[in-house]
């Protein structure tokens, strides 16, 4: 296939309350060339339903029918988007007839990871039908549901957009990629036929819900507190004795399974350091668990603006943390561009998740096609 102009479409569990839109030209397994990249923020009413839609998810917690709240939030999300993209290709001197796919990811508001006996469950909000009516052009959605269905992990699912941002830098074993976004992820390539990802532990997620919860504002900026905090190193040992951390992968995260309370009984500078550690140390432990353990972490995500945090991946993790605009990259757009990959993959019939990444049987296809 000849590359195409696609657009990828994220909005992350940490809820930024922005959509993160990305024009990438792919076969589905090179970069050609990148795009215009946007952060488009939902209007604070969307974004109010969100957070309660999440918070109703996690009351469900898949027992029983989905909540009310959820037709409700998906069309609000998926008109928001759409009108985003017409925005956003409008601005780019584009028109919707240049582009050949959309990889539209919704909101994931509950993930489970399988257990043995028990397959895995998932749920990301996004009408696919409505955004491909909308925009006039073919719309991929619902990317993890096959995976989970066939006991995948159903995450992480960049690992073969990664794979094509180290082939096109020309580095592959000692460095990896290191996602930082509600979740943490790892993604190592060696140059040849292995393809390793999974999620290492908490990102950004616990420590943010600590600031909010704490009334310190929605996120801890530029690691300010955390910095004039001491890790409680002894808190610190017990909470990377977690089993998570030294489990096999392919395994997977929802951005609730390490809350904030991990940092109940510590005052305010204390728990936003120890919380920033715990995510450094848990990145370490993942890195150990790989076929050979990088040297360089080519950081991704929200959490590479955090210095306090990518100073700790250092000092706790011991590799060498480098934000991944120095290296080319656009840190804040690749979670969407990986969806825009995805979505050539998809189109083109090529799976997107595998055996060392969400532990499925065999490579799998995945997503849903409409328009």
């Amino acid at each position: 296939m000849e590359p195409i102009w696609t657009i990828g479409l994220m909005t992350g569990t940490v809820l930024d309350g922005n959509i993160d839109i990305a024009m990438l030209k792919t076969d589905g397994e090179t970069i050609a060339e990148f795009g215009p990249y946007t952060l488009a923020p939902y209007n604070a009413e969307v974004r109010a339903l969100l957070e309660e839609t999440l918070a109703a998810a996690r009351a469900w917690n898949f027992e029983g029918p989905e909540p009310d709240i959820f037709a409700r939030a998906e069309a609000a999300l998926t008109k928001a988007q759409s009108q985003a993209v017409l925005d956003f290709v409008a601005a780019s001197g584009m028109t919707m007839a240049d582009i050949g796919v959309v990889g539209f990811h919704g909101q994931t508001v509950l993930h489970r990871a399988p257990q043995p006996g028990r397959i895995g469950d998932t749920r990301q909000l996004g009408d696919g039908a409505l955004m491909a009516e909308m925009l006039g052009t073919k719309v991929v959605f619902d990317f993890r549901s096959a995976d989970v269905k066939s006991g995948g992990q159903g995450a992480p699912l960049a690992a073969t957009y990664h794979r094509a941002l180290l082939r096109k830098l020309g580095v592959a074993k000692d460095t990896a990629v290191l996602n930082l976004g509600g979740v943490a992820n790892v993604t190592y390539w060696d140059g040849e036929d292995v393809l390793v990802a999974f999620d290492t532990g908490p990102a950004n997620a616990p420590i943010n819900d600590f600031m909010k919860a704490r009334g310190l504002g929605e996120m801890d900026r530029d690691g300010a507190l955390a910095a004039t905090g001491t890790v409680d190193e002894e808190r610190l040992a017990k909470l990377l004795e977690h089993k998570y951390l030294a489990a096999a992968y392919p395994k997977s995260l929802d951005r609730f399974d390490f809350p904030a309370s991990m940092a109940d009984g510590l005052d305010d500078a204390t728990g936003a350091a120890t919380l920033t550690a715990f995510t450094a140390g848990a990145v370490g432990k993942a890195l150990d668990l790989l076929p050979s353990r990088p040297t360089r972490l080519i950081v991704s995500g929200g959490g590479r603006h955090n210095p306090t945090l990518m100073k700790m991946l250092g000092e706790r993790a011991g590799v060498e943390a480098v934000n991944a605009d120095s290296v080319g990259w656009r840190g804040d757009a690749v979670e969407a561009e990986c969806f825009g990959l995805l979505a050539a993959r998809v189109v083109r019939g090529l799976p997107i998740s595998f055996p060392t990444t969400t532990g499925v049987a065999q490579p799998m296809l995945g997503g849903k096609i409409v328009g």
